[in-house]
């Protein structure tokens, strides 16, 4: 990134781009943690199927910590001549900001990881074979893209095609939205010829899931929160849906209007908490009364960035007996697996 382009976006958003280009994901730590959720799992590596993690769920407790910071980042003097600035400003907060991800990585990253290993689970007892690519599986870039930051964006798209072609990957089952979105619709605009399968989780799981009997331990009430990116762009609405209702014990309550393509934004995701943290709290705030009005006991997303505004948005509303899952968590706890 040159540096005209840093002095026109925000210090965070600069940071992210960075580490993406340098180090091949958002938080600029090692592909090696962010594949710490597969252990034990004995997953293949690899393969002509495989299960992308995407960097949203892998390093979500890093996010958290990130995002904390990003206000005083933006409020600060430090200007915009990254990453020497940002040494500075890390200095300056008596922090480490590429050491957050190892110290949040015990008890936070096994929580947050859950989902992927939920996700992953599922697929396994449904009978879909697929593989894990661990620390080959590159970053989709779509953050560049959203970001502005086009030609960074289609210099790093071609890069991911070339990368998956060489270790023999042919369809993809993503789990992230923006990594989902930006496999399946934004690098194929890059890349000439391109060829690969994507399909999302909750697309995979409806196929081949009506076979099976699925049951909570008890009867509660769920309401859905649609992610952006994964229902104005991809258009899956109704998937989700239909998978809570396949579950006995599930009640089903949805605000009025407020819901699908209409939903209202949770203030997060592709770094807009990151540039507006605090109209991104705004927004989070009053999705949280529109859900939990519903009287759901339990909110279903699918989407690292809508799961930590909504749960964030609970704890500020000191909002007690209402949960936030992921969707692949809750199927999980149907499925007993």
């Amino acid at each position: 990134m040159n540096r005209e382009i840093k002095g026109l976006i925000p210090p965070g958003i600069g940071w992210i781009a960075d580490n993406i280009i340098s180090k091949g994901n958002i938080l600029g730590t090692s592909n090696a943690e962010g594949g710490r959720w597969a252990k034990g799992l004995n997953l293949p590596k690899g393969g002509e199927t495989v299960f992308f993690a995407g960097c949203g769920y892998q390093y979500t407790s890093g996010l958290e910590a990130l995002l904390s910071l990003v206000p005083k980042m933006d409020e600060s003097d430090i200007g915009m001549n990254l990453p020497a600035d940002l040494a500075r400003f890390r200095k300056k907060l008596g922090v480490h900001l590429s050491a957050m991800y190892r110290k949040t990585s015990a008890k936070a990253i096994d929580a947050d990881t859950q989902y992927l290993r939920d996700a992953v689970k599922v697929l396994d007892s449904l009978g879909v074979k697929f593989g894990y690519l661990a620390d080959d599986e590159p970053c989709c870039g779509g953050p560049l893209y959203f970001f502005g930051l086009q030609k960074e964006f289609v210099k790093n798209a071609r890069e991911v095609y070339k990368k998956l072609k060489s270790l023999g990957v042919r369809r993809i089952i993503g789990i992230v939205p923006s990594c989902t979105y930006t496999l399946r619709n934004l690098i194929p605009d890059c890349v000439e010829g391109y060829d690969l399968e994507i399909r999302h989780w909750s697309e995979v799981v409806l196929e081949n899931i009506k076979s099976k009997k699925l049951r909570l331990p008890e009867e509660v009430k769920v309401t859905y929160h649609d992610p952006c990116l994964l229902t104005r762009y991809l258009e899956i609405i109704e998937q989700p849906r239909e998978i809570l209702r396949a579950i006995k014990g599930v009640e089903l309550v949805e605000p009025e209007w407020s819901r699908g393509e209409w939903t209202t934004c949770c203030g997060g995701g592709v770094g807009f908490e990151a540039v507006f943290p605090e109209l991104g709290r705004i927004l989070a705030v009053n999705r949280i009364k529109e859900l939990t009005e519903t009287g759901a006991e339990i909110i279903v997303t699918q989407c690292p960035g809508c799961i930590m505004r909504l749960k964030s948005a609970l704890e500020e509303l000191k909002i007690d007996g209402v949960k936030v899952l992921d969707l692949s968590q809750i199927v999980a706890i149907a499925m007993e697996v």
